[in-house]
Parts: structure tokens; sequence; C-alpha cells
């Protein structure tokens, strides 16, 4: 046989370090994918890892890694036993002593430069050792990137961020050293001529440091929190699992045949068949389905889910990786890894803008000397011209709208994971909503109480509201619940028997009752038939209740719609989203709740890779995709979508995956979300426009020699505020439900 037929081909992911912009991502995936045996490359700015597909007969992870180090970026290793390995810390720890360096001196700096009474003899020279540390150490990541930008022929914000702060340092340092910045004749605004030009910008340097490594700090720890989703997932799963012959050993050493017993309200060990025994088991970690699942000899049960009543003997027949939430790991973390690279407005400006600045700079230099001015005059203008472009207000743009954004939105109880998430949100136009918990309410209720002729209410709701209470089962607190809302207070019980998976009998007052399935009752009344009949035609659960060898009762219980769920879709209908309905439920109840709350468009009886097919085929047909849900089972569909909204009343899970949470629970949230995300794009566009007019309409007068450095360092200084101002238009943001 060819090797050509045999060749099998591997998958690694490696954490990246050293990234800065989405074009560092770009140029990794371009020099992985020239690597011979590399099948595919994929690396995700907004995760900061590298996803690669490759033959192993022709490279491995050491290439790859060898690979990522040339080019100018690190591969940080992590034990491979350590489970809750954390690379994105090691950035927040590399950040920290950086930032704190760049506040603690650059406010002082910039204090003692610009604030009159603050002015003392020789000021400069505190400036010159106070700013010194900042441009240098604590800037040194914004020149390595230069460096390493250059020297592959590229550059990004890092260039002019670095070359504009040592150009203002440089500058200060020449002035200061061998012009007389220091002398007491030289103070103040001057512009060209003689002693003159000598003037500091330490403050400008150091201030712009201060701000980037402020931001870039912010979007560190964003991004860390994302990170979790896949360790919380994977810990809700049981540790240990207990033999037929009491033994109890790690999950971890389980094999496929072996036998382990589950006791009521113990987490399923791994997934299996039952042998023996018979359950209510909780799958809504899977499902999202509030109601347990009846299960006995035969049936199939799911790892990490919940043995809610009875003793089960369980055979395994998947585990580790196999298991189905493995697979759902597995799941959320493909969906992360295939989003596109964030492409950042303020980098694709600076693609163009950049080479630009440096060619203007380099022309007016020489400009100046074949004119036949003096070398002061032409590096005057030359640093004008670099300090106007220096990308302080274009830094200033993203950061200052996302935490003026998120501010407001936290207020409004919407937490926004990062500025990605704002500019997932400009052309998202469909909302895939879950139906339990995110729609309803998420827990069953009684809604009805069914009399046959000749019953009194009130009797049918005590005895049986009273039998049902010594009952864990859902169904049965939501009866005693409703029994004692409406009223009744219940009575002793005694010879109570649970059969499992098909009622209760207990004896109530000296009374013999059953509540349960049809099959316990004896004659059911026809009119009785009729209304129960109906109640199951509308996807409603009936439980029924006798006694004396006659069904006297039944009982409606449902998963009810929150009262605010019909509001919410009427907002999301306003912001012109398609809203569909998926949902691991039957197709009747799924429809009853859907036309309640206006939806069109229902998918039911899905389980959660399902969902996320239902995601993938809207975006295939060209729509932008908001996922909305509360559990585990929504994680994977979270993370495929192009924007998740979790419900913060559901699991850590579903929360960790998603761009947005939903802290209050209340679904007309999730329209907030959307229009506040959109008016904060809406913002951060405006300011990268003004940013970027400034510093077309600045630049060629700086180069011609009408501003000197100073009033350029001035006029850079007011776009920044223009800047900060345009983004605390935000903070009058008014959500859809004060407006209500």
């Amino acid at each position: 046989m060819s090797s050509e037929t045999t060749t099998e081909l591997d998958r690694v992911d490696l954490p990246v370090q050293g990234m800065t912009c989405a074009s560092c991502a770009a140029r990794i995936e371009k020099g992985l994918a020239a690597l011979p045996g590399v099948a595919g490359a994929n690396v995700n700015f907004g995760t900061h890892r590298a996803t690669v597909t490759y033959d192993r007969g022709s490279t491995g992870p050491g290439a790859l890694t060898e690979k990522i180090e040339n080019l100018g970026y690190t591969v940080p290793g992590a034990p491979a036993e350590d489970d809750d390995a954390d690379p994105e810390g090691a950035e927040l720890h590399s950040l920290r002593p950086r930032l704190a360096v760049a506040a603690l001196l650059g406010i002082p700096t910039l204090l003692i430069s610009m604030v009159p009474g603050l002015d003392f003899d020789n000021w400069q020279w505190v400036a010159f050792a106070l700013a010194t540390p900042v441009i240098l150490w604590a800037g040194y990541p914004f020149h390595r990137a230069t460096v390493v930008n250059l020297r592959h022929g590229t550059t990004t914000m890092d260039t002019l961020i670095s070359l504009g702060t040592l150009a203002a340092y440089v500058w200060s340092v020449v002035s200061l050293f061998f012009l007389g910045a220091a002398d007491e004749e030289t103070m103040g605004i001057r512009f060209f001529g003689g002693s003159g030009d000598a003037h500091v910008y330490f403050e400008t340097a150091s201030i712009i440091i201060l701000l980037l490594l402020l931001g870039r700090y912010f979007e560190a720890r964003a991004r860390r929190r994302s990170s979790h989703a896949l360790r919380a997932l994977m810990k809700m799963g049981a540790k240990t699992a207990r033999l037929e012959n009491g033994d109890e050993i790690p999950v971890a050493s389980l094999q496929v045949g072996d036998r382990f017993v589950v006791r009521p309200g113990e987490k399923i060990a791994t997934d299996g068949r039952v042998v023996d025994g018979a359950s209510a088991v909780d799958i809504s970690m899977l499902t999202g389905e509030p109601v347990p699942v009846e299960v006995e000899a035969g049936a199939e049960v799911f790892g990490a889910t919940v043995n809610t009543s009875g003793r089960l003997v369980v055979e395994a027949t998947k585990v580790g990786s196999e298991t189905v939430l493995a697979q759902i790991a597995r799941l959320v973390e493909q969906a992360q890894g295939s989003k596109a690279p964030v492409q950042r407005l303020a980098d694709r400006i600076s693609a163009v803008f950049v080479p630009v600045v440096l060619g203007v700079g380099a022309v007016t230099l020489a400009a100046w000397l074949l004119l036949g001015y003096p070398a002061g005059h032409a590096f005057t203008a030359t640093v004008a011209v670099l300090i106007i472009a220096c990308p302080c207000a274009l830094g200033l743009a993203t950061p200052t709208a996302i935490m003026v954004g998120t501010g407001r939105g936290a207020q409004l109880g919407i937490v926004i994971k990062g500025g990605e998430v704002l500019e997932a949100t400009r052309t998202v136009d469909a909302a895939v909503l879950d139906k339990t918990g995110t729609i309803t309410e998420g827990k069953m209720r009684l809604v009805d109480v069914l009399v046959a002729s000749g019953t009194d209410e009130g009797e049918l709701l005590v005895r049986a509201g009273s039998a049902e209470d010594a009952s864990e089962h859902p169904i049965a607190r939501a009866i005693t619940a409703g029994a004692r809302e409406r009223g009744h207070e219940l009575a002793a019980i005694a010879e109570f028997v649970n059969e499992a998976g098909v009622g209760v009998r207990a004896r109530v007052n000296g009374t013999a009752i059953v509540v349960g399935r049809r099959d316990l009752m004896g004659p059911v009344p026809p009119d009785l038939e009729r209304q129960a009949a109906a109640a199951e035609a509308e996807g409603k659960t009936v439980v029924f209740a006798g006694w004396d060898g006659e069904a006297r009762g039944a009982f409606v219980v449902a998963d009810t719609i929150k009262p605010t769920s019909r509001q919410a879709l009427a907002a999301l209908h306003h912001l012109g989203l398609l809203t569909v309905m998926v949902t691991g439920d039957q197709e009747v109840t799924a429809r009853r709740v859907a036309d309640d709350v206006g939806i069109r468009e229902v998918v039911a009886g899905v389980l959660p890779n399902q969902k996320v097919d239902v995601v993938r085929d809207l975006q295939a047909r060209g729509r932008h995709v908001a996922v909305v849900g509360d559990g585990v089972n929504d994680a994977p569909a979270l993370a495929q979508a192009d924007l998740g909204i979790a419900i913060g009343t559901g699991t850590d899970v579903a929360i960790e995956a998603s761009d947005l949470t939903l802290v209050s629970g209340d679904l007309r949230a999730a329209a907030d979300a959307v229009a506040l995300s959109r008016r904060t794009l809406a913002i951060i566009k405006g300011n990268l426009f003004w940013a970027f007019a400034y510093n077309v309409a600045a630049i060629p007068l700086a180069a011609v020699g009408l501003l000197s450095p100073v009033i350029a360092a001035a006029a850079m200084g007011f776009s920044s505020v223009f800047v900060v101002t345009n983004s605390l238009r935000l903070r009058r943001f008014r959500s859809l439900r004060q407006l209500s």
C-alpha cells in the first residue's frame, strides 16, 4: 500500500504570545502554512491560539513552535497534567508591572509639565528622569513589536506608537542636553528660530504609553475570562465511580464494560446503559429541559447527569473523550477557534496610514534640508509630523467607547466581553433563542386542575398534594407548591411508596391515594379524559390522581412563559432581527410557546450538536446570527454564533462561552444589549473618523512648518479630549426597558 493512502493528519492547538493586531495573526498563519507537511493553519487573534493540521511524518509540534518563535512570537509551555493552565494569565502578569510603572511615573510627568502651579526650576530634568523608564521599559512591548514587524517588512499601530514616542523622547533629550531646553529663556511655547526650538515632550510620550497599556490590560482580562469555558464544562462531570463490588475509583480509570452504581442524588460517572434499577434522571444540563427522564433497564444514560430518585446499576459504554460531555466540550472549542480573527478598525486604518506617515516624515526632513534650512528646523518639522501623527486619538477611539459602553451596560445588567463583541453586532440580523430558561421560566408549575364530576377541587389538591409532598420529582414539587399557593394545608401521610417512572402511593387521612400515570388509576371518567387529552394536545404534562379505585382528577403541569418574553421578542423584531426558537422539547410544546411570544420559525427536538447545525445553516444562508441561551446544551451554539448572549441565571458554562451576559435573566435585556452594542460601535466609528480626519488635516500643516511640535502635541491632546467626550455620550443611553 502506498504511503499516500496511509498518511494520517494530526491537529494541535498552540497558545501564542506577542500578537498585537490581526496582521500578526496573518503573518504567523502564512508562515505555518508554508511549512512542509502542514495541511492547514488557522491563527485566531481573538483567542491568541494557533490551530494547525499537519502530517506527523513530515513535521510536528516542535517544528511548529520553532517556526512561530522564529517569526518573533512565543509559545508558552504548560505542564501536561495541569488542567488549570492559564496562558492568558502570563500576558496579564507581564502587563501589570509595566502598567504600574507607567501610571506611577507618567502621571507626575504630566502634572509637572502641564500644570503651571507645579512649575519649578529645572523641572525638565525631573521629567526626563521620570519619563525614561516609562518610555524605554514600560513601552518596550511596542518597541519590540515594531522591530519584529519591520524585520518582516510590515508596519502596524505599534510602529507609530513606537516611532512617535521615541521621536518625542529623543528630540526632548537632544533639546535638554544640547539645545538648552532647561534654560529659563527657552521656557514656554516657541516657534522656529534660534534656541526657541528647544522644548521637551516627555509628558506626551509617557501618557501615550500609559493609556495604550491600560487598553491592552483590559483586553487581556476579557480574553482570560472567556478562556475558562472549557475547563468549567469538563469540571461538571463526576470525579469518582462506585463499582458493583463497592470499590470507588477515579472516573478516568473506568473502562468500557465496567459496571458502577449510582445512588439517588449522585452524578452518573460516564455514558452507559442501565442494567438494573429504575429512576428519573435529570438531563437538563444536556438538553435544557426541566422534566427528568424516566429510565429503567436497557435505557441509555449520560455522564454528568443527575440520578434523582432510585438506585441504578450502569454499564459503561463510552469513556473519556467519547462521552457526550466531552463531545460538547470539543464543539465549544472548535466553534471558538473557528471565529475569524478580530479585525480592529484602527489596525485597518493604520495598515495604510502608518506607511504614509513615515513617508511624509522622510519627505519633510529631506525637503527642509534640500531647501537649505538648518538641520534644527528640518528635524523640528519632522518631529512635529510624527507627534501630530502619533495615534493617541486613534488608540483611544476604541477603548474609551468600550469602557463607557460596557460600564453603561453593567448598569443595565448587561456584561459585554470585549471589543470584538461590538463589531459582531454590526451585521447581526437573526436571533436563535433557546426555549427553556430563556423564553420560559425553566421550571414546572401547576397551571390547571382538572376535576371529575362529583369531586371537590380542594379535597383533590389536599390529598394529591400531600401524597406528592414526600417526592423530590419536579412534577411532584410543582403539584405540592400549587396546592399550597391555592391556600390548602397539606396533611401528614403514611405508607408512602414511590414507583419510579410511574407515580406514588400514600395513605392520607386513612385514604389510599394514587398519583401518577393513567395506568395507575382505575377507570377515568369521560369528561376528565377529554380535558386531559386537550391539555396534552397543547404539549402540557398531565398527572392523574385517584382513590377508591377511580380517577378523581388530574393536574396540568407546564413550564410557563416569562412575563417579559413577549415584549422582548417584539423589541428584537423592531431591531430587524429574524427570530428562531431552537429547543430539545417536543414540537407541540415548542410551537405553543413560539405562537404565544410571536416567533414564527421553530426547530424542535434537537440535541446540542444539532443546535450548532441550525446556527451554521443560518450562517450559510448569509445570516449573521446571535444565539440567546442559558444551559450547557447551549454552550456550543453560543460559541459558534456571531454573537453569543447568555442568560445570567443560567449555567456558568453558557455564560463563559457567550459574548454578552444578561445578568438579570430578563430577555428584554437581549434587545437592550444589541441596541447598546450597535450604539457603541457607531461611537467608535465616529471616533475613528474624526481622529483620522484630524491627522489628515494636521500632518500637512506640520510638514510645511506651520505647526511646532508643541502645538502639534496640544492639537493631539485636543483630539484625544474630543474622542473621550464623544464616548461619554454613551452614558445617556436609555434601555428599551426604560422606554417601554
